[in-house]
């Protein structure tokens, strides 16, 4: 056995009979150890091969890293087994599929999936350079059209019984449109539309600013 397959199987001992802890900054010859997810420089989905680049963020279903083939870079997103307080999870990978299908269906601008590998449970996605709405508030550049995008995606959504995750960290402005960039969608429920519950962190709110002073960077 080589040494970078007993690695990779030494890591994935550790995430199954360590509850996936969080093991920050820890460095094994080149495999990461990241807040409970492990990777080479390269990952693969399917066959084919890429490289790493760096995490551009986590959310309660997976970890999402900017990834290269050379030629084109891409999200890849790796699912994680975490425990959600406020979540419950059925087939994630699955889920993820399906939640993509239907809103393409309702006809949200939403990155294109380009591949999906189950047994790995990862996904790569078109990647959507720029900004997200979370750091544009933080930066005062919101503007009155970011606010009707998102109303008109709502139009779509609603008439389709559905709703999104309408946390500004979901949506990336790319050349002046509005991306959904998870996947994530459920039955509506007036709880949890944008009225209700997202517009609550589209400004500076006190939620939002909550949110801001409780994630700074130490």
């Amino acid at each position: 056995m080589t040494e970078k397959r007993w690695l990779w199987k030494a890591a994935k001992f550790l995430q199954k009979f360590l509850n996936e802890r969080v093991f920050s900054n820890a460095l094994c010859k080149g495999m990461k150890i990241v807040v409970g997810i492990y990777f080479m420089e390269k990952m693969c989905v399917n066959s084919n091969e890429y490289e790493i680049l760096r995490l551009l963020g986590k959310g309660k279903g997976g970890y999402s890293y900017l990834a290269t083939d050379g030629k084109q870079e891409y999200v890849l997103k790796q699912i994680h087994h975490e425990p959600c307080e406020y979540y419950r999870f059925g087939n994630k990978i699955e889920a993820e599929i399906n939640d993509y299908n239907r809103l393409k269906k309702i006809g949200i601008k939403i990155p294109a999936m380009i591949d999906f590998d189950k047994e790995a449970e990862r996904i790569l996605k078109e990647f959507i350079d720029g900004d997200t709405i979370y750091d544009l508030i933080l930066q005062d550049k919101m503007i009155p059209s970011y606010f009707e995008q998102i109303r008109n995606m709502c139009a779509l959504l609603y008439a389709a019984h559905t709703n999104i995750d309408y946390f500004p960290t979901n949506f990336v402005v790319q050349d002046g449109e509005i991306y959904y960039i998870d996947f994530e969608c459920n039955e509506y429920m007036d709880e949890w539309n944008f009225e209700n519950w997202g517009i609550k962190y589209w400004s500076k709110t006190p939620e939002f600013l909550q949110y801001a002073n409780s994630h700074r960077n130490p």
